[in-house]
């Protein structure tokens, strides 16, 4: 049932970037704000992680313990699917978020006292990542329907870009004044800040306020979930199945991509040294390089979600705007494999970059949308957390047999990705058409 009621202000304002409906504003601007907090407090603990580590441990260090991370993660998404099993959604984002609220003021009083806790916070905060981030989106997918949610994920994923912005720029005004230590007291209360609006969704939801204008329903929060565990989920549906390897190739293909790009900055960056001598400075050249490309990567990225994601998405819908990243990934690498040159490899990367953040980042959310309930919260967290982390470890194998053993150049790796691109996109117009099934089958029950 479509609410007949006229559209508020706000509505109105938010109709600007999406197809927003009267009753519909408040709850997507509170999901919203709850995205950007979030990821607010994420950012301002991933400071303090990269102070840690790099101080107390190096370069080399941090990157062995992000390929360890994987075998963490099989286990917290074995205990969250245990934890799921025994709660409601209200109890289990819940116990969930002040869990990580209450890690964060235990590592600010073992960093206030001296001991080094570099490793452990480093590992805790890449389950924080995908765990606390993953369970925003299920519940996003749990408070939408399928046409409801691909309407409006296009504002509500702005509060993540947005939070990731103002997470990154706060410590540098703090940090000066407090010092470091103090930033994981400010990251635990902006996540249980978040906590505050979540209880307030599911408070509507449960009401029918939050889904009255796409149904006109409410849902029991005390309807708890299944016992089957989140693994077996993903391999007991096809459907699950493909999205998880869908996001391990997708962070494949980019790790790698980013290793391409920065061993091409490398690159010209000692080409430079050496013909212009003692006056040229590596580092300062890799440095302004990295800031303009992140800067454009950001801006453009802030541009598509707010002025395309929520169109592509009304007038071609998921099955198409699913394969718009793999398309501009094929492009930009089968340029790179014939022309692997600094400035092709820069806006080939910003392109593909600026277009995961923004649109599909929106669309792998949205891909939930049909899920079940049970499938929503613990097959989601295993895909965004083990399959996306396993992409990272098989691009650094990629990357280590590639320089150890086989002398790959960029080019070499900008092949071998086309091919990766080209396993995605068949995969990816295979999950277009059973999302149209499966929301058809929806639709009709």
């Amino acid at each position: 049932m479509i609410s007949t009621e006229k559209k508020s202000p706000l509505e109105k304002l938010l109709s600007l970037f999406a197809d927003v409906r009267a009753g519909e504003g408040l709850t997507v601007m509170m999901l919203t704000l709850n995205l950007f907090l979030v990821l607010m407090s994420y950012y301002i603990a991933k400071v303090v992680r990269e102070a840690l580590i790099l101080s107390e441990g190096g370069a080399e260090l941090k990157s062995y313990l992000s390929a360890g991370q994987v075998f963490l993660i099989i286990a917290a998404v074995r205990l969250y699917s245990w934890l799921a099993g025994q709660s409601s959604r209200r109890r289990l984002i819940n116990i969930v978020n002040i869990f990580f609220a209450a890690c964060l003021g235990v590592f600010y009083v073992l960093a206030q006292s001296g001991v080094p806790v570099g490793v452990v916070f480093f590992l805790w905060i890449g389950m924080f990542n995908v765990m606390v981030v993953a369970q925003f989106w299920s519940f996003a997918n749990d408070v939408y329907t399928p046409e409801a949610g691909k309407r409006l994920f296009a504002i509500v994923a702005f509060g993540a870009s947005s939070g990731a912005v103002a997470g990154s720029y706060l410590p540098s005004q703090f940090i000066p004044i407090f010092g470091l230590n103090q930033l994981l007291i400010v990251s635990g209360f902006v996540l249980l800040a978040s906590l505050l609006v979540t209880n307030y969704v599911d408070s509507r939801d449960r009401s029918g306020g939050a889904r009255v204008a796409a149904t006109g329903i409410g849902k029991d929060d005390e309807e708890t979930f299944g016992k089957e565990g989140a693994f077996k989920l993903v391999f007991a549906n096809k459907y699950l199945l493909m999205i998880a390897f869908l996001i391990l190739l997708l962070n494949w293909v980019n790790t790698t991509g980013e290793y391409i790009l920065g061993k091409t900055v490398e690159n010209a960056a000692n080409e430079m040294a050496a013909t212009q001598g003692g006056a040229f400075s590596v580092r300062d050249f890799i440095g302004g390089f990295y800031a303009d490309f992140f800067t454009v990567v950001n801006i453009a990225g802030v541009l598509i979600q707010l002025f395309a994601v929520s169109r592509i998405l009304k007038y071609v819908g998921i099955r198409f705007a699913i394969l718009v990243l793999p398309v501009i990934a094929m492009g930009g690498y089968l340029i790179l494999a014939f022309f692997p040159v600094l400035a092709i490899v820069r806006w080939a990367k910003t392109a593909e970059n600026a277009t995961d953040y923004s649109l599909n980042n929106t669309v792998r959310h949205a891909l939930f949308l049909p899920a079940s309930r049970e499938e929503k919260y613990k097959a989601k967290q295993a895909i965004d957390s083990f399959f996306h982390r396993s992409g990272d470890v098989l691009s650094a194998a990629l990357v280590f047999a590639g320089v150890t053993w086989l002398s790959f150049e960029p080019m070499h790796f900008a092949i071998f990705n086309l091919v990766l691109v080209a396993i995605w996109l068949v995969l990816a117009i295979k999950i277009g058409i059973e999302n149209k099934r499966l929301v058809e089958a929806r639709d009709a029950a």
